[in-house]
């Protein structure tokens, strides 16, 4: 199969008023860019994973997607702004165009803490971006290694961030 370049461009950024954490994947996956938001792949657990760190249902819709990572203060993005790719193949990862601006910009008007899923997002992010030590697991299905629960308790990690203004009250 023949590499694709694939871009940012129409697919920006969502970081919700009142973000907590940045969460960084390495580039959408098709399914993502088609449905024109981030781990839409529907046998990503990334969605099942954050529901159940709070025993919530899991949201379907990008809509309701967006409700939820708003409702708990997480922001989305990735750590390449555009590269040649195979399909939704990490390994495939090609020409690589970090997207260091556009986080750096994310982190001028917020200082969140940053967190990446999976070892390629994480190899980026040190590559071109900074250091980061929090990796996350990659939720993908292809992570046959992560059980849906092995994934509920590494990303329980997130929780004093998320949870922290609910411990002001």
């Amino acid at each position: 199969m023949k590499p694709t370049f694939v871009s940012h461009k129409d697919l920006p950024p969502f970081v919700p008023v009142g973000a907590k954490v940045l969460i960084l994947g390495s580039l959408p996956s098709v399914a993502s860019r088609e449905a024109g938001f981030y781990y839409m792949h529907p046998t990503n657990r990334f969605y099942a994973t954050l529901a159940g760190l709070w025993q919530e249902a899991v949201p379907l819709s990008v809509e309701e997607r967006k409700q939820f990572l708003t409702k708990h203060g997480i922001a989305l993005y990735d750590t390449i702004e555009s590269c040649e790719i195979v399909g939704s193949s990490d390994s495939s990862i090609r020409s690589v165009v970090s997207a260091k601006q556009t986080i750096e910009k994310i982190e001028a008007k917020q200082k969140l803490p940053v967190f990446t899923t999976g070892k390629k997002a994480h190899a980026i992010y040190q590559k071109y971006i900074g250091n980061n030590d929090v990796v996350l697991p990659s939720p993908s299905a292809a992570n046959a290694a992560f059980s849906l629960e092995d994934l509920k308790i590494a990303y329980r990690v997130l929780l004093p961030f998320l949870e922290e203004e609910k411990k002001k009250c």
